[in-house]
């Protein structure tokens, strides 16, 4: 195989627009996911202010968004996404049906690793007069840190898969490269030099979550 339709330009652009819309989506995701995953948590069965009614509707709706497939999820969001951003396509188009998709998997993920902190922390919070913020804030996410790192890299990398399936739809990226080119004009170089690039970006973000959740570890 020569490569002789590999087009670095496009190559480069693409994989610039892969990154951005992982980049902003990991963004609006981490900053509506972890309040509900918080607010899962803290409404739990015998947690800091358990609502066992809210747990349930919050649940509900965290499992039913989770259970929709993304690339069906991302059909049914374009009313909305051209209501929000003016357009289905490219990197903006994408952004919305991203963010929608990933944030009830990072805040069922979320709710999940608050609930392996020690519980005697959290005891012993409120034996010294904490309020209810104050241990969330002070005690439960630090001591959650490194657990909470991992899920935001396990999230990037569903982000990053997800935003080549949104090729399917014109969402732009190495997904859409991949489709128009490697697919549809059988350019089977295209599509090998897209997947690598996909690989190795999901290896250097595993690596680099896995450094930051061994420097946050106490020892």
């Amino acid at each position: 195989m020569d490569f002789s339709n590999i087009d670095c330009e496009d190559i480069a652009q693409a994989t610039l627009d892969t990154l951005t819309m992982t980049g902003c989506s990991l963004f609006f995701t981490v900053l509506l996911g972890l309040p509900l995953g918080v607010l899962l948590f803290v409404t739990g069965k015998k947690q800091l202010l358990e609502q066992r009614g809210i747990y349930a509707l919050l649940s509900v709706l965290v499992n039913v968004l989770r259970s929709v497939p993304f690339i069906i999820l991302l059909i049914v969001l374009i009313p909305f996404t051209l209501f929000l951003v003016g357009t289905s396509l490219g990197v903006a188009g994408t952004i919305p049906p991203l963010v929608i998709g990933t944030t009830p998997f990072f805040a069922r993920l979320v709710e999940n690793v608050l609930r392996d902190v020690d519980r005697g922390i959290i005891e012993a919070c409120q034996a010294m007069g904490a309020k209810t913020h104050q241990i969330i804030i002070h005690a439960l996410l630090p001591e959650a840190l490194p657990g909470l790192i991992a899920a935001a890299t396990v999230t990037t990398i569903a982000l990053v898969s997800y935003a080549a399936m949104s090729g399917v739809i014109g969402g732009g990226g190495l997904g859409d490269l991949a489709l128009r080119f490697g697919y549809q004009r059988f350019q089977t170089d295209v599509m090998i030099v897209t997947v690598a690039i996909l690989i190795l970006l999901v290896q250097v973000l595993q690596f680099s979550g896995d450094k930051l959740v061994a420097r946050f570890t106490r020892k």
